[in-house]
């Protein structure tokens, strides 16, 4: 019982002389294992930007898109209909450039060629999201990893010590202990927050593309009315 008290209190030492140090000294004391966590931050930040950049590139659509597409179609206009499409960069066009190219064929067939073009676009837009979410769940089993390691660590030197707690000789696994557990859930908890907004601003952009799908086979439907 007393060893534990001993153990406890070095603890608390150790928390303490954490807080006076400096950032640098604390990533240094995590040991090795911090450079994986950096990397994984690193790719975080990555993933997180370039995705959130593309899911916004591509919801920017003309909201008066559809009804020129409408008018165009009504006029007989193909040509400048598939014209539009290709001079708006977005999913949304895209599938409706595919649908104009199969006028002329059953309308079966349309409604599959647009759904093909979509299922692909969101494939596109999911890119990375994966790797995303395994850095959400891996980066903490890194960091308590790293727990692990730096508590066997000061209880071998416990151990090497003859039962004697020594601050000298606990610190340096204490400090592993701590350190690579914070930073793996600096990395993991925004990985996590990052993976699910980015999932959520799909499934909204997967909508949009379902409603515009919609309109468009409408428009087809009743080529004549306006």
């Amino acid at each position: 019982m007393s060893m534990l008290l001993q153990v406890a209190d070095s603890l608390a030492v150790v928390a303490e002389e954490t807080q006076s140090k400096g950032l640098g000294e604390l990533v240094l004391a995590g040991g090795w294992l911090m450079i994986p966590l950096a990397i994984l931050a690193g790719i975080t930040v990555f993933i997180f930007v370039e995705r959130f950049l593309a899911i916004r590139k591509a919801s920017n659509l003309d909201m008066n898109f559809m009804n020129r597409i409408r008018e165009f179609i009504y006029d007989g206009k193909i040509g400048s209909a598939i014209q539009l499409c290709k001079s708006t960069d977005t999913p949304i066009a895209r599938m409706v450039e595919k649908g104009i190219e199969r006028l002329g064929r059953p309308m079966s067939d349309v409604q599959t060629a647009i759904e093909n073009v979509a299922n692909l676009e969101v494939s596109r837009l999911e890119n990375g999201l994966p790797f995303l979410a395994t850095i959400a769940g891996g980066a903490p089993m890194i960091g308590f990893l790293g727990t692990v390691i730096g508590m066997v660590e000061a209880f071998m030197n416990l151990s090497e010590a003859g039962g004697t707690v020594d601050m000298s000789l606990l610190s340096g696994g204490m400090y592993t202990a701590m350190v690579t557990t914070v930073a793996g859930l600096i990395v993991g908890i925004p990985a996590y927050f990052g993976y699910n907004y980015l999932v959520a601003r799909i499934e909204k952009l997967v909508f949009q593309m379902e409603a515009n799908s919609i309109a468009f086979m409408d428009i087809l439907n009743q080529p004549v009315e306006r």
